[in-house]
């Protein structure tokens, strides 16, 4: 990622506060106390797992579980009760990994129109999402306390993907699944530190789309995926 006007812009705050701009000598504090990493601390994988399915139930989001061979089942049975015949999905390396191409062109073979998102297309991308019954990603990381997924949102995986469809499916590797937003945020920043390219923009995606702005009733499915499907695969 190219970095631009960065020393202009600090330059242009430290003089609005009225001092000099430090450049060396700053150090993370340490905390004495760092309470955000004793929730859930010490949980096995699957017992992350099963925090994970319960905060389902309060999300309104349906929760499966299975292993790599039973993917492709479970996949295609949610897409059938979703009714999907529109289907957008990320351009994942997974994919293959996880036997998913395959899965796309038996769809595509069955009369389902299947779009996995294409860089090179643009705006045909989200024209697409707009009318897409599914959207379908890779959670990069999971928050178990939250039931959220995070979203590493390239050119392979565009944001329109898990936002404009009317259904949404989450594929989850067990091995993704963190406690919370700590570890999350930690992984991102070390990541950073080590030179590993990072994108720009990571979404948060908890369950289905929902508002509770108009007296405090909880209303699913305002501006987004009205329903959402997690499947958690023992990897």
């Amino acid at each position: 990622m190219r970095v631009v006007n960065r020393e202009s812009f600090l330059n242009n705050v430290t003089a609005n506060l009225h001092r000099p701009r430090r450049t060396k000598g700053v150090k993370r504090p340490q905390w004495s106390v760092r309470p955000q990493h004793e929730v859930l601390a010490g949980l096995s994988q699957d017992e992350l797992v099963d925090v994970l399915a319960k905060q389902c139930e309060v999300i309104h989001t349906d929760f499966k579980r299975t292993n790599r061979d039973g993917l492709a089942g479970v996949l295609k049975s949610v897409i059938e009760g979703y009714d999907g015949k529109a289907i957008i999905a990320s351009s994942d390396s997974r994919n293959e990994d996880y036997g998913l191409n395959d899965v796309y062109q038996k769809l595509q073979d069955n009369g389902l129109d299947v779009h996995l998102w294409d860089e090179t297309k643009g705006k045909e991308n989200q024209v697409f999402a707009e009318r897409a019954d599914v959207g379908i990603t890779f959670s990069d990381i999971t928050l178990a306390e939250s039931g959220t997924v995070t979203l590493f949102n390239n050119k392979y995986n565009g944001r329109s993907i898990s936002l404009m469809p009317r259904t949404y499916i989450a594929i989850i590797p067990k091995s993704t699944i963190v406690p919370r937003m700590t570890q999350a945020a930690e992984q991102i920043h070390h990541a950073n530190e080590q030179g590993h390219d990072v994108v720009s923009c990571v979404s948060f995606v908890t369950g289905p789309s929902n508002s509770a702005d108009i007296e405090m009733n909880l209303i699913v499915g305002v501006h987004g995926p009205v329903e959402v499907t997690y499947i958690v695969v023992d990897d």
